[in-house]
């Protein structure tokens, strides 16, 4: 049964925003005259934390834009008006079932097959006519002329190397916010970086021997971020100031612990957040980051899916970086920065082994977060990872 009666003119206008969230830029992915289906994505709100995507509410033709492409709405704001059609039959009529396969005809026998016409000799190929001789062409004595500089393609073909072009894009909203948080940290913040390495010899042991049991139980693959979240749960209950932040003159301590995951998506990084990790398992926390990355991908995070965070992992490993300082997400005290994993030879025992290592960081806020204990952090998530058993026994 149709919403909506055939040749009806509908508008369409901007969905309700989240409570933080008040304007964003409309980005039109369909044009005038174009056909839509139901559900189908004809426009996207490009807000400064998240893109909201407008369905069409039916099976319409887009009549007429509203706003134009790329500028400011609020919430409530008309932004394109549709004329209701009617289902296409082919999606509500099943098609007839084909109709059974014909018997195939035998083959003729060899008796009353034709016999094949007596071959036609091929004529005889006549002498070519002889060329007439080239006419003669005076010799140039002055050099050619240099050929003319290219000029650069306007039609969409590929541009010519060496040509010293140009092109100016406007940042999006969500790369503008990103900038805005990013130097509001560097200026209010007293931020502070220190290191350390992980020998990832055991945990990459483990992961190896259970990672299809893993998958067998759990329905997932388990990874290195899930260890990191609990032994980050973990450090953080033992250092709560980490865990800490400054509200104008006061300092508030959390019992709870919501880690944000920066994830890079193709509009810029968003860091969806996992709740209570405290009381996860690594199974658990294996499949709230499967669902949040799915949804990245899909372009899918929502603002309720950012808000808050206690602590943020962000994991440069995964592009293959060595070491790196990262910046605070405010208005959280500290962010811890995973690295690649590489074989180094290192000091055990006083011999020298080939062990794969990694390069952890945590960059706090000097003014709640003493040396003492971010380096006591950074250690304790250290022999949480390089032996999970200090986990278990709480030592």
């Amino acid at each position: 049964m149709l919403k909506f009666s055939v040749d009806e003119v509908k508008i369409v206008s901007t969905p309700p925003f989240a409570d933080s969230v008040s304007e964003g830029d409309v980005k039109f992915q369909k044009a005038v005259g174009d056909a839509v289906s139901e559900d189908e994505i004809v426009c996207e709100i490009e807000t400064d934390k998240t893109s909201i995507p407008v369905p069409s509410p039916a099976n319409g033709v887009i009549e007429a834009l509203l706003v134009e492409d790329g500028s400011k709405v609020l919430a409530g704001t008309q932004l394109f008006k549709l004329k209701i059609t009617a289902p296409s039959p082919a999606a509500s009529v099943p098609s007839p079932p084909p109709p059974p396969p014909k018997a195939a005809s035998p083959p003729p026998t060899p008796a009353a097959a034709p016999k094949p016409p007596p071959p036609v000799p091929a004529p005889i190929p006549k002498a070519p006519a002889p060329s007439a001789p080239l006419p003669s062409k005076p010799i140039s004595t002055t050099p050619a002329a240099a050929p003319a500089r290219p000029k650069p393609s306007t039609d969409g073909s590929k541009p010519v190397p060496g040509l010293r072009t140009e092109e100016r894009i406007k940042m999006n909203r969500m790369r503008l916010r990103i900038a805005q948080r990013l130097k509001d940290a560097q200026n209010t913040c007293a931020m502070l970086t220190t290191f350390n390495e992980i020998d990832m010899s055991n945990i990459m042991e483990m992961r190896e021997k259970y990672k299809e049991q893993f998958v067998k139980k759990h329905g997932t693959k388990l990874g290195f971020m899930s260890p990191f979240l609990k032994a980050s749960a973990y450090a953080l209950k033992d250092q709560p100031v980490v865990n800490a932040v400054i509200d104008e003159n006061e300092i508030v301590y959390r019992d709870y612990v919501d880690i944000s995951v920066a994830v890079a998506t193709p509009k810029g990084l968003v860091v969806p957040v996992l709740r209570n990790v405290e009381v996860m398992n690594c199974a658990e926390i294996e499949k709230a980051l499967y669902e949040l990355g799915e949804k990245a991908k899909k372009n899918e995070i929502a603002v309720e899916d950012m808000d808050g965070g206690t602590f943020t992992i962000s994991n440069g490993g995964v592009f293959g970086s060595l070491m790196g300082t990262p910046i605070i997400n405010p208005p959280q005290s500290a962010i811890l920065g995973m690295h690649g994993i590489f074989e180094r030879p290192v000091a055990i025992k006083g011999e020298v082994k080939v062990r794969p290592m990694m390069y952890v960081a945590l960059t706090y806020d000097h003014r709640l977060i003493d040396g003492r204990e971010a380096v006591t952090f950074l250690r304790k998530i250290k022999s949480a990872i390089e032996d999970p058993r200090v986990m278990l026994l709480d030592l």
